[in-house]
C-alpha cells in the first residue's frame, strides 16, 4: 500500500460542515482517509479481477463471495469519500492517486488459492492502514471518522476470514 499524501485540497465554499475540529486536524484526517480510499479502490478492482478470472472446483462459491465483497467495497468507497467532503476537502481525483492501482497485481493465470491469499493479504494491509488512521482520528477527537474506520477494519477482517476459509489446504 502507498504511504504518501493524497494531495487533498480544501473546499472553498461556505457550506463546509463545521465539525468543531481544528483545521489542521481535519486536513490530517482527510489525508488519512484519502489513503484509505485509494487502497479501497485498488482492492475493489483487484477483487473484481479475481471474480472474473478465478478457475476452481469451487468457482461458484468464490465467484459469489468476491461479488459480495466488491459490492461491499463499492459502498464503502462512497462513505469514505463523503466523510472527506464533510471534513471540508475535495475527494482526490488526480491521475496517480485514487485511480491508480497499488501493490501487487492479480495474475489472471494464478491458482484460486493464490488469488484468494493475495486478496486476503491486501485486506490485511487495508485493515492496518485503517487502524492507524482510526487511532489518529481518535486522538484528534474525530469520533465519526474513528467509527467509520472501525467499521472498515471489521469488514476487512471478516473478508480475510471468508477468503481464507475458501482456500484449499
Amino acid at each position: 500500500m502507498k504511504s504518501g499524501s493524497a494531495n487533498i485540497s480544501p473546499i472553498s465554499r461556505t457550506d463546509v460542515v463545521k465539525t468543531g475540529l481544528e483545521p489542521s486536524d481535519r486536513e490530517k484526517i482527510a489525508e488519512s482517509l484519502s489513503a484509505v480510499l485509494e487502497d479501497t479502490y485498488s482492492l475493489l478492482v483487484k477483487t473484481q479481477i479475481v471474480h472474473w478470472n478465478v478457475r476452481s472446483a469451487a468457482f461458484l462459491s468464490i465467484h459469489e463471495l468476491t461479488e459480495t465483497q466488491y459490492n461491499e467495497l463499492f459502498g464503502a468507497i462512497d462513505v469514505i469519500a463523503e466523510r472527506i467532503l464533510a471534513l471540508g476537502f475535495h475527494v482526490p481525483s488526480k491521475q496517480g492517486h485514487v485511480l491508480s492501482p497499488t501493490g501487487e497485481a492479480v495474475d489472471p493465470e494464478a491458482s484460486a488459492n493464490d488469488m484468494l491469499e493475495l486478496l486476503a493479504g491486501i485486506h490485511e494491509a487495508c485493515a492496518n492502514r485503517a487502524r492507524d488512521a482510526a487511532e489518529d482520528a481518535e486522538e484528534m477527537r474525530d469520533f465519526v471518522t474513528h467509527d467509520l474506520l472501525t467499521e472498515r477494519i471489521g469488514a476487512h477482517e471478516k473478508a480475510i476470514w471468508m477468503l481464507r476459509a475458501h482456500i484449499s489446504v
